[in-house]
């Protein structure tokens, strides 16, 4: 039987001899470069159609492990940048880029044209208060579609453009674009995703961050609109809010208690239900994740929350 893949993963798990590890993994690397600037770029239509790594993925680990320009296949490159532009753009594309990486002046191109130099420009000297005012004239006066955020000590400007998730990580000057089933990597950027979610759709909504531990929502149902649920299981004609109560929520809690460290329900002073959820990062918390949590809170805002002031 041939040398296979999780061979190779377990002897560099084993407490064997760093010279041996370094020297298999500096074969290894020898073979990616190979793969990368000589097997699949001396063909660039290949390259383009069907690049030899799976949606060019070692495009991002150059780009996340800090390589400049120059360390990576140029034309390569240059497509996996067009094909994120022509995604944007709702192009056809012959694979949709999620969880993909750009360096920072190559993201405001694709989604800032005509403002990337200005914005790189200010990125690169820390003036975020230019580069709002070209995100907030965009918003106010070209009515483009998306929101931002950018976090507490600079750290993470996060986008949400139409339902897409695009994180800039401005020290590491690069961004990711698309964030699907990646991981989020840091309890700040998830408290900053956590709060431009919740100014856009539920700003009622209490966010805390507890340093080195984790995030805290807390969403409520009122006392009034809690006491006007029916005491019994509610029949097909019953309202919606009974139906969700006793049929759907307990299962919108089961889904929340995968992401969540803890959940806490209890009544708080004011004689609201309060639910309160501690998400941590360690969880190997994904950005898709964040949205199923992000859905149930949502509907717990509109059709209690908001009722309740409407009403």
């Amino acid at each position: 039987m041939p040398l296979q893949p999780e061979h190779t993963a377990k002897f560099l798990d084993e407490d064997v001899d760093l010279k041996f590890k370094s020297e298999l993994l500096e074969l290894l690397s020898e073979r990616i470069d190979r793969l990368c600037f000589k097997d699949c770029e001396i063909d660039r239509i290949q390259c383009t159609l069907t690049p030899l790594c799976t949606q060019r993925f070692l495009i991002n680990l150059r780009i996340k492990n800090g390589l400049t320009l120059n360390d990576l296949p140029k034309f390569c490159y240059k497509v996996h940048r067009d094909v994120i532009e022509r995604y944007f753009w709702h192009k056809t594309v012959i694979y949709k880029p999620f969880d993909t990486y750009l360096y920072l002046i190559d993201f405001f191109s694709v989604y800032f044209r005509g403002d990337y130099r200005a914005l790189n420009k200010f990125f690169s000297k820390g003036d975020f208060k230019g580069a709002r005012k070209i995100f907030n004239d965009r918003i106010n006066n070209r009515d483009e579609n998306f929101r931002y955020l950018l976090t507490k000590e600079y750290d993470f400007m996060i986008f949400k453009y139409d339902e897409k998730i695009h994180v800039c990580f401005i020290n590491e000057n690069y961004a990711l674009c698309n964030a699907n089933r990646e991981k989020i990597p840091d309890l700040k950027l998830l408290f900053g995703v956590s709060k431009l979610f919740a100014q856009i759709y539920f700003p009622e909504v209490k966010l805390k961050l507890i340093p080195d531990e984790c995030v805290e929502i807390t969403t409520f149902i009122p006392k009034d609109m809690l006491s006007s649920i029916s005491n019994e299981e509610p029949k097909d004609e019953d309202s919606k809010r009974d139906t969700y109560i006793w049929n759907v929520l307990p299962n919108d809690l089961d889904v929340l208690s995968q992401f969540c460290k803890e959940i806490n329900i209890f009544v708080d002073r004011k004689q609201n239900l309060a639910i309160k959820l501690s998400i941590a990062v360690k969880a190997k918390l994904r950005y898709r994740d964040l949205r199923l949590v992000f859905n149930i809170l949502f509907r717990l805002y509109n059709d209690f929350y908001v009722l309740h002031i409407l009403n």
